[in-house]
């Protein structure tokens, strides 16, 4: 069996100090590179957002951080300004060893839909392309690692486990935002969906 490691947004903007930091997110990196050795495939995610764009609070007038409104795609909660394209906010952690990744898959670049998930935009059809790329390299087990637990590392799991990939979350070398229980429903949306958090 083919096993993948999927590490999702470790990226300064999620990390202390960052425009939407995660609490500890910056304490994970050194165990993530050491599981990449573990892994015959290694895919890395980065958050890529222009400018503006619609998922951000500031594209709102009136609108606040964490605010949640209905775009045609559903519910979308407001973020600060993050992982702008190009910004040292958008740049992943400097110590994480992107060297060893073999894809790297960028996300959110379309203007008017946010893309929490490593495989689908948040309409829910929109594909990244990482599946594809799996199944080329005939990729049934996948482990995701990352930022956040409760938002993009949930999206990714549930959607990887939809696809019938068999699907494991590493939780001590994940960190979550837990907005307004966020932390618990994911955790439930998980595992009702068969994937093993250990």
């Amino acid at each position: 069996m083919t096993q993948a490691l999927i590490v999702i947004d470790v990226q300064n903007d999620f990390c202390p100090g960052g425009a939407l930091a995660v609490p500890d997110g910056d304490q994970i990196v050194a165990g993530i590179n050491a599981r990449m050795a573990d892994f015959d495939t290694v895919v890395l995610t980065q958050d890529w957002h222009p400018a503006g764009h619609s998922s951000f609070a500031s594209s709102h007038s009136g609108k606040t951080p964490y605010e949640v409104i209905d775009m045609p795609y559903g519910p979308q909660v407001l973020w600060p300004d993050h992982c702008v394209q190009g910004s040292e906010g958008a740049a992943f952690h400097a110590a994480l060893s992107t060297d060893r990744a073999d894809l790297i898959i960028r996300k959110g670049m379309n203007p008017v839909i946010d893309s929490y998930s490593a495989f689908f935009e948040n309409d829910r059809s929109t594909a990244t392309g990482l599946e594809g790329y799996l199944r080329s390299r005939q990729v049934s087990k996948l482990t995701l690692v990352g930022l956040a637990t409760d938002f993009c590392v949930n999206y990714s799991a549930q959607d990887a486990a939809r696809l019938g990939f068999e699907v494991q979350v590493e939780e001590a070398l994940c960190r979550g935002i837990d907005l307004d229980g966020s932390l618990s429903t994911a955790r439930h949306e998980m595992t009702t969906l068969g994937v093993s958090l250990v």
